[in-house]
């Protein structure tokens, strides 16, 4: 039986087994056994046939990825053509009907490569290699731009957070506070700061048998954590957690009524992309879920270029800003002069661990 089979036999037995206290250790060994076998079946072992470097593949590029996702005739083509200032021509790839087209949002200041991945998964579920490489692009995104139609019901969106979800997309969550590493001796050592409500020794024990572990340390921070975010944890390496925008078009379909119910949802704007109605809030908000910060670098005795700024992530440090600018600047660092409101006072003499906030401007000392 292959991997594909033992998946869906699998997932087959999950739906036909009645969650409750009684089956919670039985489900999950198959969750677990599941988990494992799609990351076989995604990343297989170096050697094997669609392993890296055949297939579909999108280089990455500018100061941010963000990945549009949906299905057909929901309006992403045409989004995508207004919000970037470059038309790339539609590439065409043999994985399935899969067609890539990349293009650059410019915006304060700011290159963000926006790629339409509309055959995510379609390929990759069977095991075919380039539905893999699809996987390892989304997987390098920094936002998810679901776009989804105003005029369906929600079964859209659950059908594609299901399908994010199968191959290690987690939209709009927080890695599990869940401490795990593997040790060499000295058996399963399973504790909590408080009582778990959903997993327990026998249960976490039982899926690291099944993973081959027999030596480890664990610890429970979140009492809340679920047999899922135990699995998520020893497939961590496999796991991206990554921001999501719900963006529904097509408001000019349907009543006002349903587009304010839809625009209350959380991480949701409303557009209509063929009435140019909306798209500045989209923009808007993938700007503001990347958390980039614009940097205006000076040189002494010139005033900065406001028109060109340094884009970083937020929470950079004065080092990321050497590193951005030239990559041997930190060796010749001395000390650096900030402006803005995460200087006490104008200037202010800062070292490498100095944090950055928006819209700072920053004069770099070298020895």
């Amino acid at each position: 039986m292959g991997i594909i089979e033992k998946i869906q036999q699998i997932e087959l037995e999950i739906s036909r087994t009645q969650k409750n206290k009684a089956t919670e250790y039985h489900l999950g060994l198959l969750k677990g056994k599941l988990a494992r076998y799609r990351r076989e079946l995604l990343e297989p072992a170096a050697g094997s046939s669609g392993g890296k470097g055949q297939g579909f593949e999108v280089s990455k590029s500018g100061d941010a990825r963000v990945v549009l996702i949906g299905f057909p005739s929901v309006g992403k083509s045409t989004f995508l053509s207004k919000i970037t200032n470059t038309k790339s021509e539609i590439a065409h790839y043999a994985f399935t009907t899969l067609t890539s087209v990349p293009g650059v949002l410019e915006y304060q200041g700011a290159e963000i490569q926006i790629v339409d991945l509309p055959g995510i998964i379609k390929g990759a579920n069977d095991g075919r290699g380039r539905g893999r490489q699809v996987v390892a692009t989304a997987k390098t995104a920094d936002l998810v731009l679901m776009v989804l139609d105003a005029t369906k019901g929600k079964d859209q969106r659950a059908i594609l957070e299901k399908e994010l979800e199968a191959v290690g997309i987690r939209l709009n969550k927080e890695r599990p506070n869940i401490y795990f590493k593997e040790k060499m001796t000295g058996g399963i050592k399973f504790s909590s700061t408080a009582p778990p409500k959903y997993l327990n020794e026998k249960v976490v024990s039982g899926i690291l048998r099944d993973y081959r572990i027999h030596n480890a340390d664990i610890l429970i921070r979140d009492e809340s954590a679920t047999i899922d975010d135990f699995i998520d944890i020893i497939n961590d390496k496999h796991i991206r957690y990554v921001n999501c925008v719900y963006a529904y078009n097509k408001i000019d379909a349907v009543s006002l009524e349903e587009v304010d119910r839809i625009a209350r949802e959380p991480n949701t704007v409303v557009m209509s992309v063929e009435k140019d109605l909306g798209v500045d809030d989209v923009i808007d908000e993938i700007w503001h879920n990347l958390n980039l910060i614009k940097v205006y670098t000076k040189r002494r005795g010139v005033a900065p270029d406001f028109s060109d700024p340094l884009v970083i992530r937020c929470g950079s440090t004065l080092e990321t800003v050497c590193n951005s600018v030239h990559r041997d600047m930190k060796n010749n660092f001395k000390h650096g002069l900030v402006w803005g409101v995460s200087a006490k006072h104008s200037p202010q003499k800062c070292g490498l661990n100095h944090t950055i906030e928006d819209e700072d401007v920053v004069s770099i000392v070298a020895k």
